[in-house]
């Protein structure tokens, strides 16, 4: 990875949720590749805005290693917390008006966000590794196009995960600072902003899936935080992805209700550019090859392998971009008619300390 970085070519390594192999895909040149209609295959990184094409990486050579991570050391969050405070007032502005236009009738929800920029020395491979040891359950990775810029983060969120024609997809929302508790208290706002999330979920996958299921909302553990979560899935009626992929993206967990209306509130408010920011990336219709049995008795059958058409693809959540020796995080939260400003930017200083511990530790 750091040979093919210093040579200026397109690549992204990555580990899945609970997981302990670390995939690279590598581009041998310089093209900057897009995704038409999510028929391609390789590593797609999709920006917030739907309008804008994803970037496809396409997987020229594709390295696979098992990865145990080391020990990492316990940064105190709330050192950490100054780093986030720049343009409370800012942000505090912006979550009144989100909350005024909620309001007005104009919205349900609205997620807004901030950036902040830190000086990093480490390197990006040394953050990729950090990131790999302190967050077990969530999505790492780190990105590179020399035509775009890098990015890495550690995301707690699937936008979807498809196997053959089974869709697998959740609704996270809500946010609290896990305390060392089993099973966190939630109050009406976040539970109201996570029926939210859900209900357009499975509104958005009609007459695209059929069987439809959803769990029961759990608290769902992301580092030194807690959400809300609900499981849903489904079997896709034919394999075109592009509509799904449409329809979920952007969810309501980073961009809001109405879709459309919150986006371009997003786009018109918020005053910087999110780029790929809430947006998506991942596997894109890999084959995976799997054994027909595992039982050991059965020789006959396990000679045969099953090739099965997989994507899985992440919300870009807990990410940040890397230009020489500054970093820029992105936090942002969901805003209700319930919203406290205080709050919410609290939420921003807890969110940003996930990527803070990564480079200052």
């Amino acid at each position: 990875m750091e040979t093919h970085l210093l040579q200026n070519l397109p690549f992204a390594v990555y580990r899945k949720p609970n997981e302990d192999k670390v995939r690279a895909i590598l581009q041998n040149d310089t093209t900057l590749h897009h995704c038409v209609d999510f028929s391609e295959k390789g590593f797609v990184f999709a920006p917030f805005n739907a309008a804008s094409s994803p970037i496809l990486l396409q997987p020229e050579s594709v390295l696979e290693e098992d990865y145990l991570p080391g020990k990492v050391s316990n940064a105190n969050v709330e050192n950490l917390s100054p780093l986030g405070e720049n343009g409370k007032e800012i942000h505090m502005d912006l979550v009144i008006r989100g909350i005024k236009e909620i309001e007005k009738g104009n919205l349900k929800k609205v997620v807004l966000s901030r950036k902040l920029e830190v000086k990093c020395d480490k390197l990006p491979m040394d953050l990729f590794r950090e990131l790999l040891g302190r967050y077990p359950t969530a999505f790492c990775y780190l990105w590179y196009h020399p035509k775009v810029g890098m990015w890495l983060g550690a995301s707690p969120e699937l936008l979807l995960s498809v196997r053959n024609k089974q869709l697998y997809t959740s609704s996270i929302a809500g946010t609290q600072v896990f305390n060392g508790e089993e099973n966190p208290i939630w109050g009406k706002k976040e539970l109201e902003e996570q029926d939210m999330v859900t209900h357009y979920i499975t509104e958005a996958l009609e007459n695209k899936v059929t069987d439809v299921r959803v769990s029961g909302t759990k608290s769902v553990r992301a580092g030194n935080l807690w959400h809300l979560g609900t499981n849903i899935s489904g079997r896709i009626k034919d394999m075109a992805l592009s509509p799904i992929i449409k329809a979920l993206h952007p969810t309501p967990a980073v961009c809001g209700l109405p879709q459309k209306l919150s986006q371009k509130f997003i786009l018109e408010h918020e005053n910087y550019d999110r780029e790929f920011y809430t947006g998506f990336l991942g596997e894109l219709n890999r084959k995976e090859q799997v054994g027909r049995s595992d039982n050991p008795r059965n020789q006959e059958n396990a000679a045969y392998k099953l090739v099965r058409n997989t994507t899985q693809l992440f919300v870009n959540l807990r990410c940040m971009q890397i230009d020489g020796n500054t970093a820029t995080l992105y936090v942002g939260g969901g805003i209700t008619r319930a919203s406290d400003p205080e709050k919410e930017w609290q939420e921003t200083v807890e969110k940003s300390g996930t990527l803070l511990k990564v480079i200052f530790d």
